[in-house]
């Protein structure tokens, strides 16, 4: 009978799910994280322990070459020529040919949406001239992002020993990509396209897209020692989260744990511009060809707050009684500060929204002169 029971209590709690954070949301996969675009953890399970990616790798893959595109280096119209090496790819791959060429627009193109594993390489030749530079190129920059715990060994995440990174770090590169280079939304949104004039047929791994409200792309990965990886980013009403889960058992319960984490973001946080409550009023200017000047605020970002938050938030002007001319426009002459419970959230500059000059002798000599004629 003892056996019995013990059986039972171990079945028991194998079949409930592991949860995140106090309980806050049931996950079956063994890392998660919940982050925000300025790299705000919002709610993480295990999210620092060194996994194997598979295919989320091309996170990185595609970084490297977006920041290549805007910083001129290369465009989506250069050809790429597909090397021997490239083309031996196994995995998700769009079977390059050696010598074939696409542009590197169609390979990243093949990269988002089928995880072309051929086409990240053959990428990562054209930039570094070698897969192994590209992949020093890869750790220089994650590191340079704060990713502790990850060190890559090939541009397309199939298993390889010492090939590992971390939810927290797949946030990290995440973040950077679809932060700084919106653009790549234009290839991870797809569902269906083609390269070859139509011959390859493209669908999209990342079955959210079809099934979650607001997703934006990112990356899916699997292999059989890694298990279903995603990192998954979505936008609503100007939030916009990133849900990364590795190690999932299948691809059904990667995306119901990734679906869970933005569900509870989405519901818990806002993305909030903070501005003043009431007109900020003209500052007195002395000495000024101008009595006073029009006040404004500067550019303020959306801040991500919980929104059980948002109704206790204090603001509060820091703003002198007078400024002396000269006063330039877009000068900051003060600060909204935003408080929560007498802690500093954010402080937002309040610029003078226009010119003001200084007077010159003559100017105080004529006004001096009009104050005499009117005694």
């Amino acid at each position: 009978m003892r056996k019995w029971i013990a059986a039972v209590l171990v079945f028991c709690t194998l079949a409930v799910p592991c949860f995140a954070q106090e309980g806050k949301v049931p996950l079956q996969a063994p890392s998660a994280v919940l982050m925000t675009l300025d790299g705000q953890v919002l709610l993480e399970k295990d999210s620092h322990t060194p996994r194997e990616p598979a295919s989320v790798t091309k996170v990185m893959t595609m970084l490297l070459v977006c920041e290549a595109i805007d910083s001129g280096r290369v465009s989506l119209e250069d050809p790429v020529t597909a090397t021997a090496h490239a083309a031996s790819m196994g995995g998700s791959q769009i079977w390059l040919e050696e010598g074939e060429v696409l542009t590197v627009g169609e390979m990243l193109k093949c990269v988002a949406v089928v995880s072309a594993n051929d086409c990240a390489v053959a990428l990562g030749e054209h930039l570094a001239g070698s897969e192994e530079a590209f992949v020093a190129m890869m750790n220089d920059r994650a590191a340079r992002l704060g990713m502790e715990n990850t060190h890559f060994v090939n541009a397309c995440g199939l298993t390889a020993s010492g090939h590992v990174t971390t939810a927290y770090d797949i946030g990290l590169m995440s973040a950077a990509l679809m932060g700084q280079h919106p653009w790549i939304r234009d290839y991870t949104t797809l569902w269906q396209d083609s390269v070859r004039e139509g011959a390859s047929v493209l669908n999209n791994t990342n079955k959210l897209l079809k099934s979650y409200a607001g997703i934006t792309g990112l990356k899916t990965g699997y292999t059989s020692t890694a298990g279903y990886c995603l990192s998954a980013t979505a936008e609503r009403e100007e939030l916009q989260l990133i849900a990364v889960v590795m190690g999932g058992e299948t691809s059904a319960s990667r995306n119901a744990d990734t679906a869970a984490l933005l569900n509870w973001g989405f519901a818990n946080y806002a993305a909030v511009t903070l501005g003043a409550d009431r007109p900020l009023m003209p500052l007195p200017v002395d000495m000024g060809k101008a009595d006073s000047v029009a006040l404004e605020l500067g550019e303020s970002l959306p801040r991500v707050l919980p929104r059980a938050d948002l109704s206790r938030l204090e603001k509060s002007l820091e703003l002198p009684q007078r400024i002396t001319a000269p006063v330039e426009k877009g000068q900051q002459v003060g600060d909204l500060v935003v408080r929560l419970d007498g802690t500093e959230v954010c402080r937002v500059p309040i610029l003078a929204a226009g010119t003001v000059r200084r007077l010159g002798l003559w100017d105080v000599f004529a006004m001096i002169f009009a104050w005499l004629c009117a005694r």
